[in-house]
């Protein structure tokens, strides 16, 4: 391992940059917004969080859902 002019190990730096999943308190409060942005209108409060979530995995880069590998047919 590569030493520093004092002897020590160099020191490794992190990005500052750090993609986080959104907590249940981020999603629930993007699900709120959208019912507020549906002026309060019945709908199905699931659906609201899975949007949600989807938008706030999208906002921080992070990728969905895998598409499923395609077989090939012999």
């Amino acid at each position: 391992m590569a030493t520093t002019k004092n002897g020590s190990s160099p020191k490794v730096t992190k990005s500052s940059i750090t993609l986080k999943s959104p907590g249940p308190e981020d999603i629930a409060l993007r699900a709120y917004e959208i019912y507020l942005e549906r002026a309060g209108a019945p709908g199905n409060p699931l659906d609201d969080w899975t949007r949600a979530e989807r938008e706030l995995l999208a906002a921080n880069g992070k990728p969905g859902r895998k598409p499923a590998a395609k077989s090939k047919a012999a």
